[in-house]
């Protein structure tokens, strides 16, 4: 009689390699916001390691009243716009134009 292996195997799968075409994805409001203002921050706070930047930058976004806050939401609309392009785009889109 053969003895069947009784031995477990682990399946390595790993992480799906990453296509470097797919589009990059749409921006939120607080980054475009963080992006714009981490120079100004760094610049008041150099000594200002990567957590306290973070919670520098939250607070003064917390303080922005609405009014003040639509520039970056109408900038990350507009990158959603995009991002749903290229996403349509990079998935095979029309190949007829």
């Amino acid at each position: 009689m053969v003895k069947a292996d009784t031995k477990s195997r682990k399946v390595r799968g790993g992480k799906k390699a990453k296509d470097p075409n797919t589009p990059k994805k749409a921006q939120s409001a607080y980054m475009i916001f963080c992006n714009e203002n981490r120079p100004i921050v760094k610049e008041e706070n150099p000594d200002a390691k990567f957590g306290e930047m973070g919670k520098l930058l939250g607070a003064k976004w917390k303080e922005l009243s609405e009014e003040g806050k639509k520039p970056y939401n109408d900038k990350a609309e507009l990158d959603k716009v995009r991002y749903e392009k290229e996403k349509a785009a990079s998935q095979g889109g029309d190949d007829d134009e």
